[in-house]
């Protein structure tokens, strides 16, 4: 089943918890096993897993993707975003999670973090939910 969630961000580089978005979804499509496939579909963003409990993994990561990618590094792609679409490569486009009673297979402090490289935006995830 495939389903669609609303990511709206508020930074030009952000991590978005969309852990509870994807939650709804999976619950609402009625799958009791199965896995869920999370994808975004744009070139400056990206998708990953990782620790929600402490908010400074998060800032660490993007500080880190910053220096290894900086913006306005001399780059030829001319709109201005050439750092996003690298840092979208690196981060990548999907995520699959496993589904067991209904609910999300994920780690004690695992989240799932929609990554704008790009933003603010209104942007979209794509989730296909399978199984039984």
């Amino acid at each position: 089943m495939l389903l669609s969630a609303a990511v709206k961000t508020a930074s030009r580089i952000e991590m978005v918890d969309i852990t509870p978005t994807v939650q709804k979804e999976v619950s609402n499509a009625g799958v009791t096993e199965g896995v869920c496939v999370i994808y975004v579909p744009h070139t400056t963003a990206g998708i990953t897993i990782n620790e929600g409990a402490d908010p400074d993994v998060c800032k660490d990561i993007l500080g880190r993707l910053n220096e290894l990618v900086p913006p306005n590094a001399g780059y030829r792609h001319l709109e201005g975003n050439a750092d996003s679409h690298i840092k979208a490569s690196l981060v990548g486009s999907s995520v699959t999670v496993l589904i067991d009673n209904r609910r999300l297979v994920l780690g004690t402090w695992q989240k799932i973090f929609f990554c704008e490289f790009d933003g603010p935006r209104s942007r979209k995830v794509h989730l296909q939910v399978m199984g039984q």
